[in-house]
């Protein structure tokens, strides 16, 4: 079944999920490829319909898809929009996983997320701990549905032999990132707090937990080259996490975006509201070996986030 390597120079490749912050993240990354893009918009085909996502396939031909395009958000989103997590992820993950093969696509990569691992599993996460233990709840729906996804992509190359794989990104940041206040990721929401803060003067931020639990976070772009280069190198039914391999508290991150923010005010953190997952840290020794490693640094990325913020804050404003 190994097809590697796989040549994109000169491919047909479909970004679903372009408009979001890893699949613009790719657009940006395949532009120095010699492919030939394919994007839609969800006013055009809404990949949650079956009928309209195999039309559009049926015409395009897609050679390669990245598919990208899921519904996203921190742990309010998750947790309050339970049922549309759930019934959105598995209609965009099944329709496309099946239109792909059906209109036979050369290669699909599938995107998970590592909330797909037990709430209490061992750290660093290696691929093999998914479905192991309980999951987080808060994130439970979105983790079912990508759980679900990855399955669909192994059960495809089994019975067909598709070129199918799934990567594993890990907490992600950057350029296009969603600063919605209540629905955004811990980055974002955080560059947001802190900057409005220093606008204001405003003397305290509080910050939702205890500060306590370890995140990992990877600048969007590098994950974009990972991903191409996977594309290009892998072809296995095993999962590949994509991330830094290092992990900081969310007090100490918290800290190194007020730094780079500039906000001097006083950080202080709400242990009524819900941590998450107490450690969440990647196992990246398989994507070590394939030859991939992350290259922005924490600082250097946050720097690159903050001044995409301040840009897309001003095109909004405008």
């Amino acid at each position: 079944m190994a097809r590697t390597p796989f040549e994109l120079s000169g491919k047909t490749v479909y970004v679903a999920g372009h408009g979001g912050m890893v699949g613009a993240a790719l657009v940006r990354r395949l532009a120095q490829e010699d492919v030939k893009l394919l994007t839609v918009r969800r006013s055009e085909v809404d990949l949650r319909d079956l009928a309209a996502v195999n039309k559009w396939f049926s015409a395009k031909r897609p050679q390669a898809v990245f598919l990208a395009a899921a519904k996203v958000g921190g742990i309010v989103a998750n947790n309050t929009l339970r049922a549309e997590f759930l019934y959105d992820n598995l209609a965009i993950a099944a329709n496309v996983i099946h239109a792909a093969h059906v209109n036979k696509t050369e290669k699909l990569m599938f995107f998970g997320s590592s909330c797909i691992y037990p709430r209490m599993a061992p750290q660093p996460l290696r691929e093999d701990s998914m479905l192991t233990g309980p999951l987080e709840p808060t994130n439970e729906p979105y983790a079912i549905a990508k759980i679900a996804g990855i399955k669909m992509v192994e059960a495809y190359r089994h019975q067909y032999g598709s070129d199918f794989i799934s990567v594993m990104p890990t907490n992600l940041y950057g350029r296009g990132d969603n600063y919605h206040p209540e629905y955004s990721h811990v980055v974002a929401a955080l560059i947001r707090r802190f900057h409005e803060a220093k606008m204001s003067g405003v003397k305290n931020v509080v910050v939702w937990g205890t500060g306590t639990p370890r995140r990992e976070f990877l600048y969007v772009d590098d994950l974009a080259d990972a991903c191409v280069h996977l594309m290009k190198t892998y072809s296995s039914d095993e999962l590949v996490n994509i991330g830094t391999g290092e992990d900081i508290t969310i007090a100490e991150f918290s800290r190194v975006v007020a730094a780079t923010i500039g906000y001097s005010g006083e950080i202080s953190f709400d242990a009524s509201k819900p941590d998450g997952t107490p450690r969440k840290l990647l196992d990246v020794s398989r994507l070590a070996k394939l030859g991939w490693r992350a290259s922005t640094s924490l600082e250097d990325g946050i720097k690159l986030a903050y001044r995409a913020y301040l840009s897309e804050s001003k095109q909004a404003a405008e």
